[in-house]
């Protein structure tokens, strides 16, 4: 069984650069299934429902180094951020015209 080691994107509801934990979760064994009676996806995989949360990526290699776990690291891809300010809306070389 392969662990993943990632750190989770923000969700939509968070702003800012706060701390971020890594997480080593496992990857699924066998295929999702849908119940026919009610239409319910289930699994037989247990592991499945594992998240482990830890505060460096050294502390979640180790873990699973320690443990005997297969895994592989995702890295987080850097923000792209633009920066403008304010007086950018007034420059006289603008790229879109100002329009009002």
């Amino acid at each position: 069984m392969t662990a993943r080691i990632y750190k989770p994107a923000k969700s939509a509801m968070q702003q800012g650069r706060s701390k971020q934990d890594w997480t080593l979760a496992y990857e699924p064994e066998q295929p999702r299934s849908i119940e026919p009676l009610m239409g319910w996806t289930s699994s037989g995989d247990m592991k499945a429902q594992v998240r482990l949360t830890f505060d460096t990526k050294d502390e979640a290699i180790a873990y699973a180094e320690r443990n005997g776990i297969a895994y592989r690291v995702e890295e987080p891809k850097p923000h792209k951020r633009r920066v403008l300010s304010y007086s950018d809306n007034f420059a006289p070389n603008r790229v879109v015209p100002w329009s009002h």
